[in-house]
């Protein structure tokens, strides 16, 4: 009776044990009667949305050989810092694979370039500096860094119009590539700033324009669409505004060209 009641509980927990494992495997990768999330939504000729970023700002700069360089030595460095944005999105449907989307936003971004430029600029100038009224401005021979260092503060308006291509919907999620073009507003660009290095015044361009690339995949839920993405922002114009003539060349012209490059993760929730 004991082996007949043993043998009767083995048979049912191994039935029990395939139908609990035949649910979870039809649950879990059934494709037939498999529920997909926001179905009309990539049909739709506009959408819109939001999203957020964290970022990462640097400056690509060309050095002067003159001033910003001593031998294969950079006088001029620039250290990035990660930063946050934040923006609106607004999308058009071209066709089954196409979009045209615009996504305007505000990015506050904080550089620190350090200038190691003064033993050589005192070496090419011993006498100090010859202002055009024929004064004289001495050498800062024993630099602070209050001198050397700059604290360059910027919060760019971006406006990207992007070209997205997008593949084929894999159950709920359908990955995509983007390009396209930015302009950039820096609010905090001191261009038309009188004051410059002189006086601790580091000066930008207000105006810039660049390019930029993504790659993502879009998640569909119930309610909305999550885009996690990366994108880099390339900006194509000469950024630096120089020193006035009356400043020492400790500063702007050891740079000749210098241009912001970014790297974003974005979350956009559509």
């Amino acid at each position: 009776m004991k082996q007949r009641l043993i043998k009767i509980l083995s048979i049912s927990a191994i039935i029990f044990s395939s139908n609990l494992q035949s649910q979870t495997y039809n649950n879990l990768f059934r494709t037939k009667d498999r529920q997909e999330n926001r179905e009309g939504m990539d049909l739709e000729k506009f959408s819109y949305g939001f999203y957020l970023a964290g970022n990462n700002f640097d400056y690509k700069m060309v050095l002067n050989p003159r001033n910003g360089m001593d031998g294969n030595r950079n006088l001029v460095e620039s250290k990035s810092t990660y930063s946050f944005g934040a923006g609106l999105i607004g999308k058009m449907r071209l066709n089954y694979y196409l979009d045209l989307r615009i996504e305007p936003g505000l990015h506050f971004v904080q550089r620190d370039l350090t200038f190691n430029t003064f033993d050589k600029v005192n070496e090419a100038f011993p006498g100090g500096f010859t202002l055009p009224d024929g004064s004289i401005t001495p050498n800062i021979t024993t630099p602070t860094d209050v001198d050397q260092k700059r604290m360059v503060k910027s919060t760019y308006v971006d406006v990207p119009i992007l070209l997205e291509i997008h593949g084929d919907r894999w159950y709920n999620s359908r990955p995509y590539a983007a390009v396209g073009v930015n302009y950039l507003m820096n609010l905090q660009s001191n261009e038309t700033s009188e004051g410059d290095n002189s006086v601790n015044t580091f000066r930008t361009t207000t105006h810039n324009f660049g390019w930029s690339a993504e790659i993502g995949i879009q998640l569909y839920f119930s309610r909305f669409k999550l885009t996690p993405a990366i994108r880099g922002t390339f900006f194509t114009n000469n950024e630096l505004v120089q020193d006035n003539a009356t400043t020492p060349p400790y500063w702007t012209p050891a740079i000749s060209t210098m241009q912001t490059r970014a790297f974003m993760f974005v979350l956009k929730f559509e």
